[in-house]
């Protein structure tokens, strides 16, 4: 029993939540514009052009290696010969591409209250996309509705309100696929690695309820472009609650197993089990050198996404001050 919750753990409880309203497009984008998208675009100004790296390769200046620089970056020669290491800065174009990978597997539809992963997601690529695109840059999307008998859906890299609407009213249609096996996020990264051309921001967006076989391929994809992983959670992902004796579902497979989560055993196991599948996760986005983003649904995308941007401001900030020129 506890083997098969393994795959997909805490993706349908059986607790009984309201049905999702179905989310026009257009509605959503207009109320993310008004309410959010101010604030954001406020708080990105100035600091756009390193929130946000373009593909731009001239290089700009030479510093000291710190901790947390990219070694990709390294400028062997000159470390060489100064015998101490440095790194390249290159100036960054203002114009960008940026490219969601979207895993629509049937978890994103899950949500233990009145909002659901899948329109999380929606607010989040609507607010990006809003702001992206109102600087003329180019967005694109790849989508995996985790059927492997189907490709992935490819939303070519273009401009403008109407291709953003186009974007959302795709991810927020499109029929939710059950398989007889776990999503892999391999065959999205793996793609999208076939179908991002020159250097661009990638977004990755999914629950990462996933098989374990996608780590090469993210490491592989960050080595060049900037990626930053969108983390869809709901509070039952995390932790079970004592709810007495539960039918859980696979909201992939459809398989159900009866559980007793009143058990303080049971669930000693699942909040093992979750701490592995979370220190698992983190050492993953690590070592591929990804920035994280999670957003939940007991919040609101746009103040997890302000708290974002300004942590990764910060940091980029203090990784660009460095002592004195070559």
């Amino acid at each position: 029993m506890f083997k098969f919750l393994k795959s997909k753990q805490s993706n349908d409880t059986g607790v009984q939540t309201p049905t999702p309203t179905p989310i026009n497009a257009q509605a959503l984008l207009a109320r993310m514009a008004w309410t959010s998208a101010k604030r954001l675009d406020g708080l990105m100004q100035g600091d756009y052009r390193t929130l946000f790296k373009g593909a731009g390769m001239m290089l700009a200046d030479l510093r000291e290696y710190l901790p947390h620089d990219d070694v990709r970056h390294m400028d062997w020669n000159v470390t060489a010969r100064m015998q101490t290491p440095y790194v390249r800065e290159h100036e960054q174009d203002r114009d960008l591409t940026a490219w969601f990978l979207v895993d629509l597997s049937a978890s994103i539809g899950f949500g233990s209250g009145s909002v659901s992963k899948r329109t999380i997601m929606a607010e989040a690529v609507a607010l990006l996309g809003h702001l992206l695109q109102r600087r003329g840059n180019r967005i694109g999307a790849v989508i995996d509705r985790a059927d492997p008998k189907k490709n992935l859906d490819i939303i070519p890299a273009r401009s403008g309100k109407h291709h953003l609407l186009h974007l959302l009213h795709r991810l927020l249609n499109h029929p939710l696929h059950q398989s007889p096996t776990p999503t892999s996020l391999k065959r999205l990264l793996t793609g999208a690695q076939r179908i991002v051309g020159r250097r661009a921001t990638v977004f990755v967006i999914s629950d990462f309820l996933t098989a374990p076989d996608w780590d090469k391929a993210l490491i592989a994809l960050a080595s060049r472009h900037d990626v930053v992983a969108i983390r869809l959670v709901d509070p039952l992902d995390q932790q079970l609650p004592n709810m007495g004796m539960l039918t859980l579902r696979d909201a992939e497979t459809n398989q159900q197993v009866f559980i007793d989560s009143g058990d303080p055993s049971f669930r000693r196991r699942f909040a093992q089990q979750t701490q592995d599948h979370e220190n698992a996760l983190l050492c993953t986005l690590t070592r591929a050198g990804v920035d994280c983003l999670e957003l939940s649904t007991n919040s609101t995308a746009h103040e997890d996404l302000l708290q974002f941007i300004g942590q990764r401001q910060r940091f980029l900030r203090q990784a660009s001050t460095g002592p004195a020129h070559v």
